[in-house]
């Protein structure tokens, strides 16, 4: 039996040995990036330490919790050693004539495909391409530099703007190899050409990227792809990451400004834009969006400035013409306004959008009735536009006709339910017609949605008031000039309501606050209330 067993052992160590020698260590084998466990770890490597594969599939995990990364890592390594054994099979060494090779093996035989747009946030991490055999540009491109690494080959993502691709380059040997189609080859003008490269002295477009850079751009559409889902904590983490890594990259910039625009921090965001045009000054969507920075500061003048930076640059870009007019419009430009809106339509004449925006200008200018036909014209094309309706009532609260107001109002609503102007005009409207206790239900609506509206605690204190429930109207009062301490207003709510509810001291100390703030407090009712103390 002892026989027998030796026997046994000697077969299993030589059918090991010849499965090992063909498994001899990938071209990665001593790479520290093989062997770190969190994405903090991979950041402290050097670039040559970084294994692309491992550091992507890291991101996967903290991205779901149902990938292992692990295995999808066996997956490529089982791969590379396929492709190896091909190489080895046409006596063909791991550099420039090894890209036909695995161009056949990844695209015609496994049958790896390119999307033509990145539909889903999945769509972008390594273990969906595996899954699924199908990528965008930076998936399948880090799907190729992962096996390039794995084999030895000198391979380098490169980028460009909206765009990236994989160069080999040994330093002798240099094309491009584009994996959208089948690891083709086009020379760097293509890609300059199609993309409007900018020309930015020590810039990072165009040039070979180490595994760091070629992450930072994977952190930039991470962050995009967190964004998609809503999460703007992780979607701001992953940007500034990819920042702080290509600080060069002006889509990471621009990016991240959408991101601090986003969280109100309106400076940061200005900052991000800036920095992303000095790298490409001929982006007209940054143009665009920081020119919605400055408007949202109130620098209309430099938003002005940036909407028609972007226009030049891209007139068929529809989107600026109506921010264009909107800070036109704030600027009481008018002519501007509707002269830009015009030009939109021309363009879109199907974009319901455009001719809601119209109505609104022709509403500021106080042509109520050539802004319902504009409201009109955007609900034939858009019958869902909740705003269109709610314009409509306020037009038709200028032309005192109620009925017709309330009636919007309530179309808005009935499209969305939680829509403030519509909630808070709707009110007004009853309020108008002295149906206070519809004008009631309105505010409470309208506080629910912003609670900390001043003007709307005002108007439903006024309401309470009206009806005679002085108590309540005092309490919406109060909550007015707490958030608002200067609104003259509320003050004289306070005065009368506390005078009603003889609570005379109280409605003194509002006297005197609303005299500070230079107030006029009607006399008779200052005198009844003095008569009173």
């Amino acid at each position: 039996m002892r026989k027998i067993l030796l026997a046994i052992v000697w077969v299993l160590l030589f059918v090991g040995a010849k499965c090992f020698g063909k498994y001899e260590p990938l071209a990665n084998q001593n790479k520290a990036g093989l062997y770190v466990r969190s994405l903090e770890d991979v950041l402290k490597l050097a670039p040559d330490e970084v294994d692309l594969g491992t550091a992507v599939l890291i991101v996967s995990e903290q991205w779901s919790e149902n990938v292992l990364g692990r295995r999808y890592i066996s997956v490529i390594d089982d791969m590379a050693y396929e492709i190896r054994e091909r190489l080895k099979a046409a006596k063909v060494r791991a550099n420039h004539r090894a890209i036909p090779i695995i161009n056949k093996y990844l695209f015609e035989e496994l049958g790896f495909e390119s999307l033509k747009e990145a539909s889903r946030p999945e769509e972008l991490f390594l273990d969906s391409v595996l899954d699924n055999k199908r990528g965008y540009c930076l998936s399948l491109s880090v799907l190729y530099l992962s096996l390039g690494e794995r084999l030895g080959i000198p391979l380098y993502g490169v980028v460009a703007p909206g765009h990236f691709f994989v160069r080999y380059d040994d330093g002798r040997v240099r094309f491009n190899i584009e994996t959208t189609s089948k690891g083709g080859s086009a020379p760097d003008e293509h890609y300059i050409e199609k993309f409007a490269v900018p020309q930015v002295k020590g810039g990072i477009y165009m040039r070979n990227l180490n595994k760091m850079q070629t992450l930072g751009c994977f952190f930039n559409n991470l962050g995009n792809s967190y964004m998609e889902v809503g999460k703007v904590e992780q979607a701001q983490v992953a940007l500034e990451r990819a920042v702080e890594i290509n600080p060069l990259l002006a889509e990471c910039r621009t990016n991240l400004g959408n991101i601090y625009l986003k969280k109100e921090r309106i400076e940061d965001a200005i900052s991000q834009y800036q920095a992303a045009l000095q790298i490409n000054p001929s982006d007209a969507k940054t143009h665009n969006n920081l020119g919605n920075a400055y408007a949202r500061s109130g620098r209309l003048d430099e938003a002005i400035r940036e909407y028609n930076q972007s226009l030049e640059l891209d007139p068929n870009f529809v989107e600026v013409y109506k921010n264009l007019s909107v800070a036109y419009c704030e600027k009481k430009m008018f002519g501007k306004a509707e002269s830009v809106l015009k030009e939109a339509t021309e363009l879109e004449p199907s974009n319901s959008g455009f001719y809601n925006q119209l109505g609104n200008v022709y509403s500021e200018m106080g042509q109520c009735e050539k802004a319902i036909v504009q409201y009109n014209r955007a609900l034939s094309l858009a019958p869902g536009l909740a705003e269109a309706y709610c314009g409509m009532g306020a037009c038709y609260n200028k032309l005192g006709l109620v009925d017709d107001e309330i009636l919007a109002y309530k179309r808005a609503l009935n499209i969305t339910p939680d829509m403030l102007a519509a909630v808070a005009n709707l009110g007004n409207a009853y309020f108008a017609k002295k149906n206070y206790d519809a004008a009631i239900e309105q505010y409470k609506k309208a506080v629910q949605i912003k609670p900390d509206d001043a003007a709307i605690h005002y108007n439903l204190g006024a309401a309470y008031s009206n009806k005679g429930d002085y108590e309540a109207a005092v309490k919406e009062h109060l909550r007015a000039v707490e958030l608002e301490p200067k609104m003259s207003d509320a003050h004289n709510g306070l005065i009368f309501a506390y005078y009603k509810l003889k609570e005379y001291e109280q409605a003194w100390k509002h006297i005197k606050t609303a005299e500070r703030l230079g107030v006029n407090v009607a006399e008779d009712l200052t005198a009844a209330v003095k008569s009173n103390l």
